[in-house]
């Protein structure tokens, strides 16, 4: 019976020390127009938790292993709430995403019910923590203050007389687009035309010859890069040599091989949620350069994001001693955390506190900060 006895001691030693499997879901749009972005926003995820786990981090003193648990939205609303549920049967312990605010606010009421920590990476809608849901928070600044700032930007310095709006009627491209028009029309802009398309169009040349009438010396699109830059060729066609604006959705590597020579230099300004500025820089730089040696791939745009975010998770999980959703929450509420992507600390609704914007261009074909705005 000793010898039993021992045995089951040992035993239970042993499973008392064994890895606690951490599983962390990751949503984006891995398949479609926009899934390069997806793709970027999972490496950035993948990073985080590859480098943890060389780390050995401990949570409530036991070895943990964290896992990834990558799904596909497709940028689709109704796709999006089907993998928020599938995360959540999945039994996940925390979610980073989604990438769209279009597919982040419907999923997060699924997250909400379940108790599951959500943390959007780049979804700006102002929508996506109005709900009250206290398990929704994000990394970047929203639309008000994006489209707000892009929209003071084309009156005071880009000194546009007679402004053109468009949007792809999604929950983000026409949110920003609206928050831009506003900002417009409180500098004293004039707001020529304001058109819609869809996130799936090819084809703007009807939109385009109507506003063309109006003679626009600036173009603001509210949507993301794989609709901006066949818009932009056609823009050329037909003979609009108009300033092009955007939000995050277009300021991406991506957009000036989509635009290909439609694109002349400094034509572009777009913002982006989020920047770094002066020590903070060499941070992001480093993260960059590992990002590439793993990946073999550059940063798009929200990769650096969705690594913080995994990052901090995980922080208010060893904070809090437990991985368990109702444990760790309320740590996370109380973060404070310094990332490559700065200070992130989230006020009542879990907006990212003090938010930058950082201000593009287009030179060459290569993406170019003008300024960081907060």
């Amino acid at each position: 019976m000793k010898h039993i006895s021992a045995a089951v001691l040992a035993l239970c030693a042993s499973q008392a020390m064994a890895q606690q499997v951490v599983k962390i879901g990751h949503v984006g749009p891995l398949s479609g127009a926009i899934a390069h972005l997806g793709k970027d926003n999972e490496n950035g995820a993948r990073l985080a938790v590859e480098e943890l786990n060389a780390k050995g981090i401990k949570i409530g003193g036991q070895p943990v292993k964290f896992e990834l648990v990558p799904e596909d939205d497709a940028g689709d609303p109704k796709q999006g709430t089907a993998t928020a549920q599938k995360l959540v049967d999945s039994k996940v312990n925390g979610v980073v995403g989604h990438l769209n605010s279009g597919t982040s606010i419907p999923a997060s009421k699924i997250y909400s019910d379940a108790g599951i920590p959500q943390i959007s990476p780049s979804a700006t809608n102002p929508k996506f923590t109005r709900n009250g849901y206290k398990t929704a928070f994000r990394m970047v600044a929203d639309d008000v203050h994006l489209g707000g700032t892009l929209g003071r930007y084309a009156v005071n310095t880009v000194k546009g007389k007679s402004i053109a709006v468009i949007d792809d009627r999604t929950a983000y491209g026409q949110g920003v687009a609206d928050e831009f028009e506003k900002a417009v029309k409180a500098a004293g802009g004039k707001v020529v035309g304001r058109e819609f398309t869809n996130d799936k169009a090819s084809d703007f040349m009807a939109i385009l010859t109507t506003l063309k009438a109006k003679k626009p010396d600036v173009v603001f699109f509210g949507g993301m890069d794989a609709v901006a830059g066949p818009m932009m060729r056609q823009m050329k066609s037909l003979g609009i040599n108009a300033k092009f604006m955007g939000g995050d959705g277009i300021c991406t590597g991506e957009l000036a091989k989509l635009a290909g020579d439609a694109m002349a230099d400094g034509q572009v300004v777009c913002a982006e949620a989020g920047g770094v500025e002066g020590q903070q820089k060499k941070g992001m730089e480093e993260f960059s350069a590992r990002f590439k040696k793993r990946f073999n791939a550059d940063v798009q745009v929200y990769s650096p994001y969705t690594y913080d975010a995994v990052n901090v998770m995980v922080d208010a999980m060893v904070r809090a001693k437990s991985s368990d959703p109702a444990k760790y929450l309320p740590e996370l509420a109380k973060t404070n955390y310094k990332g490559v992507t700065g200070t992130i600390a989230f006020d009542a609704k879990g907006d990212i506190k003090n938010g930058a914007l950082t201000l593009y261009t287009f030179n060459a074909g290569k993406r170019s900060a003008i300024a960081v705005v907060r």
